[in-house]
């Protein structure tokens, strides 16, 4: 009898992307994959915190290319993944929030909200994409979306809709380059604790709701996500496509 073996969790000789790179779950989703060997795009504005990363990772031993961009520059972007493509794995974890009730939502914010998270993140999947199928390679691409893609939460009706929207060209993309075997998926997050979901966690109130809805009784951490990452980067994942990995401590099993 032959035992199975189980599959490979390193991406050695593999190419990255990661949006959203110099900080928080971007930062974390860039060292986990460069720890499991792979050469590590890093995608921000900010070319300092970039260049920042970039060495730290690379005193490790691993590869790691700054590249200061922003991702709402569609033109911008699409020529940069382009030039430096083609990526087997992308993880697109540039996002931001502006909470408010639903009655006090602004244009500005929704617009904010909207051509980051959603906008940007789909035309960046579809150019790392694009880039793959020229190719001919397989790949997986790795939108970082929200526990609140399922569900609704406080004062968050905009950022919902966007995560909400994430979810759904995630899908209907993972159907479509199937045959490619280009996979992608969304990793939805609970509240983590990092620069972004800061300005959450220091209201009392707030965290007391966030604690209650937990049912592991904390807040995550960027750790909680890293192994997520490669394993959906993975050969370990290889059957996995259209799918959202919940990291939400219980959140929505309600």
């Amino acid at each position: 009898m032959t035992l199975p073996r189980t599959p490979s969790f390193r991406l050695d000789g593999k190419r990255a992307l990661v949006a959203g790179a110099s900080s928080g779950i971007g930062e974390a989703a860039a060292v986990a994959l460069a720890e499991a060997g792979a050469e590590v795009t890093l995608v921000a504005r900010r070319a300092d915190e970039l260049a920042r990363l970039a060495a730290e990772m690379r005193t490790e031993g691993w590869s790691a290319i700054p590249l200061a961009l922003d991702v709402t520059d569609l033109a911008a972007t699409e020529a940069a993944v382009a030039a430096h493509g083609p990526f087997d794995i992308l993880v697109n974890s540039a996002g931001l929030a502006r909470h408010a009730p639903a009655l006090d939502t602004t244009e500005a914010d929704y617009d904010a909200a909207t051509d980051l998270n959603v906008k940007a993140a789909y035309f960046l999947t579809r150019n790392v994409a694009r880039g793959l199928a020229e190719a001919g390679k397989p790949g997986s691409l790795i939108n970082i979306s929200s526990q609140m893609a399922h569900v609704g939460g406080i004062d968050r009706a905009v950022y919902c809709a966007t995560k909400h929207a994430v979810e759904g060209f995630t899908k209907s993309m993972a159907i479509e380059w199937g045959p490619k075997q280009i996979r992608v998926n969304t990793i939805c997050p609970t509240f983590i604790r990092t620069p972004l979901g800061a300005q959450t966690l220091a209201i009392p109130e707030r965290r007391r709701w966030i604690e209650e809805k937990i049912k592991l009784g904390r807040v995550g951490e960027v750790e909680d996500i890293m192994g997520a990452v490669v394993y959906l980067a993975s050969d370990a994942s290889a059957l996995v496509t259209g799918s959202s990995l919940l990291i939400d401590g219980g959140w929505t099993a309600d």
